[in-house]
């Protein structure tokens, strides 16, 4: 939801499940946001943040074209520097139909400001929802293309005030700690996810058409490996839609992402 989140300090001696969560939160990489999800049961840590010893090769093509090619601008993050509207809407046009997101720059300024930028650029455009867990999220915003990803992987922003809460439907940038929301994204499937303010997970909008959409999306593969089948995070942004396509094929994806009146 695109995930490895640093969720702060803790005083008491966790349980061995409960550990085995926070590992996942705290060894944190720089490369992998992303929240873990309630359960230890089952999904209950984040994707490896190690990059793996030896390059692993591209197996197949991307998709269509590069990301670079059809957006230039994304290899300029700094361009990404105009202020949204008080509100507004994107309409993300996904493999499985449309949902549209509603956004309250009041609700996280910074937050708002950036993913109105990255929608207009055409970042979320060709990309997968690489992370999905049935009753906890979707998650998406790393770049097809591996050139775009790496000039992305630094352009921090600043936190904004948790002043909504991660309720169902609710549309939060993934952090791995403070001042360091970049691109990705994720949509709260549960109510069960307001634990996550408290953990500076700051929502900027919320679904308001198409949630059946988002609760249809691909989440056989889960997390990402060791823990689970899903893709790996550091191989997603090292490359691409390339690695997503040919290894997990039944990913569901943005085909493309505009806003709308």
């Amino acid at each position: 939801m695109s995930g490895a989140t640093c969720y702060g300090k803790r005083t008491m001696k966790p349980s061995l499940p409960v550990l085995l969560s926070l590992l996942s939160i705290l060894g944190c990489s720089k490369n992998e946001p992303e929240p873990a999800p309630a359960s230890t049961t089952t999904t209950a840590a984040a994707n490896p943040v190690t990059m793996p010893a030896g390059p692993s090769p591209v197996v197949a093509p991307a998709s269509g074209p590069l990301a670079s090619v059809l957006h230039p601008d994304l290899l300029d993050p700094s361009k990404a520097k105009e202020t949204a509207p008080p509100v507004f809407k994107a309409k993300f046009s996904t493999t499985k139909g449309d949902f549209v997101v509603e956004v309250h720059r009041d609700w996280a300024p910074i937050g708002a400001d950036r993913f109105y930028n990255l929608v207009k650029m055409g970042f979320y455009d060709d990309t997968r929802f690489f992370r999905a867990i049935d009753g906890f999220m979707v998650q998406f915003g790393l770049s097809g293309d591996p050139a775009v990803s790496a000039r992305w992987q630094n352009a921090n922003i600043d936190d904004d005030p948790v002043k909504q809460s991660n309720k169902r439907g609710f549309v939060t940038f993934a952090t791995r700690g403070k001042n360091t929301r970049t691109t990705q994204i994720f949509v709260n499937s549960s109510d069960g996810n307001t634990r996550l303010d408290a953990m500076q997970f700051t929502p900027f909008g919320q679904v308001v058409q198409g949630m059946e959409i988002v609760d249809s999306l691909y989440k056989g593969y889960g997390e990402g490996s060791p823990m689970g089948q899903g893709p790996a995070q550091a191989l997603v942004q090292s490359q691409g839609n390339a690695y997503m396509d040919s290894q997990f094929p039944k990913l569901d994806g943005v085909k493309h992402a505009e806003i709308v009146k």
